[in-house]
């Protein structure tokens, strides 16, 4: 805002929200895509994937509590948001962990043939 009323440009709220998130979520392409090829060229379509669902997790646990605070049907806590993400890293280290043993026991079955 600051830089807005220092050159005079008078852009409202909304539009200065259009320019700038506009803008971000160029850069992020512009960073995300070259590396999301890359591990897609080497066969790491699950990091792009657990990369896109934690970013999903994120959205929708603010858009909860922020639900929460405008129908009041709960306190609007960062505990929760925080407790959200963390069930979901949790749930992802175990399945993570599964994966890795089958795959380990069919690299082995592979190897003895």
């Amino acid at each position: 805002m600051q830089l807005n009323d220092q050159n005079e440009l008078y852009l409202s709220d909304k539009q200065l929200h259009f320019i700038i998130m506009g803008a971000i979520g160029m850069v992020m392409l512009f960073v995300l895509h070259p590396i999301f090829k890359w591990l897609a060229a080497r066969g790491h379509v699950m990091i792009i994937s657990f990369l896109y669902v934690f970013s999903a997790v994120i959205v929708i646990a603010f858009a909860i509590e922020i639900g929460q605070r405008v129908t009041g049907t709960g306190l609007m806590e960062s505990a929760d948001i925080t407790s959200g993400i963390l069930g979901f890293l949790c749930m992802f280290a175990v399945f993570a962990v599964i994966r890795g043993i089958y795959h380990l026991i069919r690299r082995a079955v592979a190897n003895r043939r």
